[in-house]
């Protein structure tokens, strides 16, 4: 089996750093610190990543996705909110009812661009959160509803199966899903996380499965059969989440919370995917 060690590109100051996403056209890296509220534009360089700005929201943040022409879509605390490129902001549309105890949390677009998002409660219940997905014309369609703590989402390179996370039994899932209308079959387990719990995720070229592994300081890579492939060491023993970035799309960014939280690299020797963008309608 592989292993690989990640090292530091920019640490310190974060409190939970997560959601990196690679935006190639723009060369631009994106990431949140969820429970400061921020939003992070970044550049990748060959030792380090530089910030180039960052938006302050009043809330917590658990998500940003980009558009084709740059606009970011952004989970808040119970909605979404649009930063235009001038820097003109946008209210969305609202995703948890008023009154409900916890927040959005891990997010991301499907083959066609449509947005879905999860939540993560935050008064200790146990299999009441929800993922859905969002299309602008209409309320949000309920894909799950009986998780404890929605996390991390991938497709397979074709689009033809989607990755999620439910954190608290420490399971990944897969279902089959239909890029055309977003409909989804039935899920089953892919994975059970033993020691640690699953984060967020990517999926490289091959569609193997880049699972951050909270609590275990790694990200651990998966076959399309589950088989163990390799391991990425984190200096940091809470990785919350992992991208594939960088012009070759060889570079894993690695976003970490915790002591010693931050964003890591690692050049595993895969490369992964260009992410689909925002289709702009889904607020």
């Amino acid at each position: 089996m592989l292993t690989v060690d990640a090292q530091p590109v920019l640490t310190g100051g974060f409190r939970l750093a997560e959601s990196p996403v690679w935006d190639a056209p723009r060369e631009r890296l994106l990431w949140v610190d969820i429970e400061a509220g921020q939003v992070y534009e970044g550049r990748l360089r060959p030792d380090r990543v530089e910030v180039v700005q960052r938006h302050r929201l009043p809330s917590t943040v658990g998500a940003v996705v980009c558009a084709a022409d740059g606009r970011l879509l952004v989970a808040g605390r119970h909605g979404l909110t649009v930063l235009l490129p001038d820097g003109t902001r946008r209210a969305g549309a609202r995703v948890l009812p008023n009154g409900t105890p916890g927040r959005l949390n891990d997010g991301g677009c499907d083959p066609a661009g449509r947005f879905l998002v999860g939540s993560a409660a935050l008064d200790g219940r146990r299999g009441a959160d929800v993922l859905v997905r969002l299309s602008g014309d209409g309320p949000p369609t309920v894909i799950d509803d009986d998780l404890t703590c929605s996390n991390g989402l991938a497709w397979s390179p074709d689009g033809r199966l989607m990755y999620s996370v439910d954190t608290g039994p420490g399971l990944v899932r897969v279902r089959t899903y239909d890029a055309a209308d977003g409909g989804v079959g039935e899920r089953s387990d892919f994975l059970r996380v033993g020691d640690g719990l699953p984060d967020g995720l990517c999926v490289d070229r091959d569609g193997n499965v880049w699972v951050a592994v909270w609590g275990a300081g790694e990200v651990r890579c998966y076959s399309p059969d589950s088989r163990h492939l390799a391991t990425v060491h984190v200096p940091a023993a809470y990785p919350s989440s992992a991208a594939f970035v960088g012009l070759g799309l060889d570079t894993l960014l690695i976003t970490a919370g915790g002591p010693g939280g931050g964003l890591f690299v690692a050049r595993p020797g895969a490369r992964g995917t260009l992410v689909p963008a925002w289709n702009g309608v889904s607020c």
